[in-house]
């Protein structure tokens, strides 16, 4: 009994310890981001499932920008962008928009989507579209159509807002269609903790966590750097 009652007691703790552990390892990746120091200019990317953003007290966290989700394929749009893109503004930080691309749709289509719903303005940030295997989307079309149909919604995309796209372009679809190759823009790379290097060309724009908890904002939000 006694024998059965030390190891229970020996799991017990062995238990508390890799709990606190856990707890511990938790409360770093929440709380971390890149050191200013090497990358000055940092901001968060949101979308309408982010909840409602103080963007001053965001402000007031280290942020300088935020991208903002502003529409999804062909005809989906995001429920906060026209009150995030005012608050945004008004709380002093630049922004800039973003569309979620999905092969499901017409290049063309999306590109309506996205310039009916995003008005010009000058001193916005570069426009971005947000690239990756889209949930409920199966199809899968050969690459030099994905190539294709991408640079079309570049094209029309950059005419409306007169400055070249940065593309946000997740590491399994450009493992699949090496769009990061093929197309000359500046990238937008993502992964946790750890500087990305799965893409082409050394990215502009790295998403360095997907769920960093911040004073202003109700749920862990994606944090970004811009390269120095």
């Amino acid at each position: 009994m006694r024998l059965y009652q030390r190891r229970a007691g020996q799991i017990g703790g062995a238990a508390i310890v890799v709990g606190l552990a856990v707890l511990v390892s938790w409360s770093f990746a929440i709380s971390w981001y890149p050191s200013p120091k090497s990358y000055p200019f940092q901001g968060p990317s949101v979308s309408a499932a982010n909840g409602v953003i103080e963007w001053p007290v965001i402000r007031g966290g280290g942020a300088a920008f935020a991208y903002l989700t502003a529409t999804i394929g062909a005809d989906g749009r995001d429920a906060s962008f026209q009150s995030n893109w005012s608050d945004v503004y008004a709380a002093g930080l630049r922004r800039g928009a973003i569309h979620v691309y999905s092969l499901c749709r017409l290049a063309a289509d999306q590109a309506n989507n996205f310039n009916t719903n995003v008005p010009y303005t000058g001193d916005s940030l570069p426009p971005a579209i947000a690239i990756d295997f889209e949930p409920g989307c199966t199809a899968r079309p050969e690459r030099d159509v994905v190539i294709g149909e991408i640079t079309r919604l570049i094209t029309m995309v950059e005419t409306h807002t007169r400055k070249p796209v940065l593309l946000k372009v997740s590491r399994r679809f450009d493992e699949q269609y090496r769009i990061t190759a093929a197309i000359e823009r500046p990238i937008w790379s993502s992964q946790n903790f750890f500087p990305p290097d799965y893409a082409a060309r050394p990215w502009r724009m790295w998403q360095a966590s997907d769920l960093r908890r911040m004073d202003g904002a109700p749920t862990l939000i994606n944090w970004n750097v811009v390269a120095p």
